[in-house]
């Protein structure tokens, strides 16, 4: 395969993650694209209560949640699941 068309396949996508919590103090984006850790994924609320953060990602298959005021919460928007290892689930998402 070309460089180019090799390096077309790796570019990365521009994904936005959504979640409506008028009520929320604070909703922080968490997956595997970012280890887990909360701090660089914090998300911001607009004018209608919808938390959203955009993502920069590569095109391949990642798992996430949102914690929102330190209570985990599946994607309402997105019924791609996957187990985890503490016996609930995560959203799955595929960038292609």
């Amino acid at each position: 395969m070309p460089k180019k068309e090799q390096k077309e396949k790796l570019k990365k996508r521009r994904v936005t993650f959504s979640f409506d919590a008028p009520k929320a103090k604070e909703v922080i984006l968490m997956g595997d694209f970012n280890n887990w850790q909360g701090k660089p994924l914090l998300m911001k609320m607009n004018q209608l209560g919808i938390w959203q953060k955009i993502v920069m990602l590569y095109p391949k298959r990642y798992e996430y949640r949102f914690l929102v005021d330190g209570q985990w919460f599946n994607d309402p928007l997105n019924d791609q699941t996957c187990p985890n290892c503490f016996g609930s689930q995560n959203n799955v998402i595929i960038i292609s």
